[in-house]
C-alpha cells in the first residue's frame, strides 16, 4: 500500500512538470506587426517612459526652485505678490 502512495505520488508530479514543459513551451506565431502598428507601440511606450521621466523631475525640481527663490536675496517670498507690487509700482498707483 505504502508503494502505490509513493508511486502516485511520483506519478502526479512527473505529470505536472510535464504539463508546464508543454504549455511554457514557445510555439511559432504567424503574426505581423505593420509599420503603422509598429510605430504607433513605439511612440506609446516612449510616451509613457517620457512622463513617468517628466513626473519624476517635476517632484524633485520644483521644490528646489521654490527654495532657490527663496533664498536668493532680493525676491520676493510669496509667488505672485511680487509680480502685482511691480506692476502697481509701475503704473503709479
Amino acid at each position: 500500500m505504502c508503494k502505490m502512495i509513493r508511486a502516485g505520488r511520483f506519478l502526479l508530479g512527473t505529470g505536472i512538470a510535464l504539463s508546464a514543459c508543454v504549455l511554457l513551451a514557445p510555439l511559432p506565431a504567424a503574426a505581423y506587426v505593420g509599420p503603422g502598428a509598429g510605430l504607433s507601440a513605439i511612440g506609446s511606450i516612449l510616451a509613457v517612459i517620457a512622463a513617468v521621466f517628466l513626473a519624476i523631475v517635476g517632484f524633485v525640481w520644483y521644490p528646489i526652485r521654490r527654495l532657490i527663490r527663496k533664498l536668493r536675496p532680493g525676491t520676493p517670498r510669496a509667488e505672485g505678490s511680487g509680480e502685482a507690487q511691480q506692476a502697481d509700482a509701475e503704473s503709479g498707483q
